[in-house]
């Protein structure tokens, strides 16, 4: 029997997908491969990453295979219905989502609209799918002018609302997103209402750091709940509290980017708690992924590389450290939006000779269900663990 571990520390290196997903042109994604289309457009220096195993996972461009990797290495693919954050990071936790969030490819129905804006006393701007960089930029004047806030989807289910910051001040901004949290019920069953405030900075409109999430709860516990529920750790960095509703979170972190994030893991992973210490590294996906950005993405992986050699360098062996995605958002495809892809899993502690191969797993809720076990709690709903494998 493995002996189970004081300590995991789980990343979510949100976007990193490598491509592959079986049902990829479900959604319009055939192709898409966000690792593999940036190890070919540019050379990567992720010294740390190989040493771990990331390019025994599948072949990828100018990235060697350790020969042996120190970790455990493998591939999901998600078995959950859509592409977003939320739906990848809820699997990701044991919790499978069996029927897909609404989506608005053409914006939201006027009625909809209508209710909102009566509700907030205002009329909107937009109401498209879109880019939010590029919205605020389109229509960021007509906003300064009106005051009417700029109310925008993707191609994921979220209702997006932008304002000024010095004309809608933040507070009432979240409180149009509380309203709208409220309708976004039934068949309007939106997974995210985001808050997107910005300001403007010289001819240009740019996004502040104050984003807020407004999730809707997973239908049911994941292994978040059922490690607090036995007095167990749950530190959430970055923005894993927005997208769990706080539901199962002991300790919530706020970050303001990658560098924050993984700054902060490495303190807490050095504190040692008894528990798990649950991280997302938004920026590849918010601003490269997003932004079709492939060079400010490979300089942001680097990053993660050398802020990785400092978490592993303070790991013991009681400590377990597993490293994978939500979803893909490929800065060299189509469109700007997330993409369906297979994500890696990479698994790692002091205690490992070396490391081995974990195959493909069927479904993200296989790390949910290795916690579980690892921490002897009762079992996750979906997932089946790999907790016996790691020797």
């Amino acid at each position: 029997m493995v002996k189970p571990f004081r300590t995991v520390t789980l990343i979510v290196l949100d976007s990193v997908g490598i491509g592959g997903a079986p049902d990829a042109a479900e959604y319009n994604d055939e192709g898409a491969d966000t690792l593999g289309h940036l190890a070919e457009f540019g050379k990567i220096k992720i010294e740390n990453l190989c040493k771990l195993g990331i390019g025994n996972i599948r072949k990828f461009h100018g990235i060697k295979p350790a020969d042996p990797p120190v970790a455990y290495y493998g591939i999901m693919q998600e078995s959950s219905k859509g592409k977003g954050s939320t739906e990848g990071h809820w699997e990701i936790a044991g919790c499978v989502t069996e029927k897909p969030f609404a989506l608005f490819p053409n914006g939201f129905p006027k009625n909809l609209i209508d209710k909102f804006q009566k509700a907030i006393g205002r009329e909107v701007l937009g109401n498209c799918p879109a880019s939010g960089t590029e919205i605020i930029n389109r229509l960021g004047d007509e906003h300064s002018r009106s005051g009417k806030p700029i109310v925008y989807t993707s191609a994921d289910s979220v209702f997006q609302i932008a304002a000024r910051e010095d004309i809608v001040p933040l507070e009432q901004l979240y409180d149009w997103c509380s309203t709208a949290r409220r309708m976004l019920v039934g068949e309007w069953n939106v997974v995210r209402v985001i808050a997107r405030p910005f300001v403007k900075q010289g001819k240009k409109y740019v996004r502040t750091k104050n984003r807020k999430d407004f999730s809707v709860k997973p239908p049911y516990d994941t292994v978040l709940d059922i490690l607090s529920k036995n007095s167990l750790h749950v530190i959430a960095i970055g923005k894993i509290n927005d997208l769990f509703a706080g539901k199962g979170i002991t300790e919530a972190v706020k970050t303001d980017n990658n560098a924050a994030g993984m700054k902060q893991t490495v303190r807490e992973t050095a504190k040692k708690p008894e528990g798990l210490i649950f991280t997302n590294l938004v920026d590849f996906d918010m601003l490269y992924g997003h932004r079709n950005n492939p060079e400010g993405y490979i300089n942001a992986l680097e990053e993660f590389d050398r802020q990785l050699r400092d978490l592993i360098y303070i790991m013991d062996n009681e400590q377990l450290l597993i490293m994978t995605a939500d979803h893909g958002c490929d800065p060299l495809y189509k469109g700007w939006d997330h993409t369906r892809e297979r994500v890696p899993l990479l698994v790692y502690s002091p205690r490992f000779k070396s490391g081995g191969d974990l195959g493909l797993r069927e479904t993200f809720a296989d790390v949910g269900a290795t916690l579980a076990e690892n921490f002897a709690v009762e079992q996750t709903k979906d997932g089946n663990s790999f907790m016996t494998a790691l020797n």
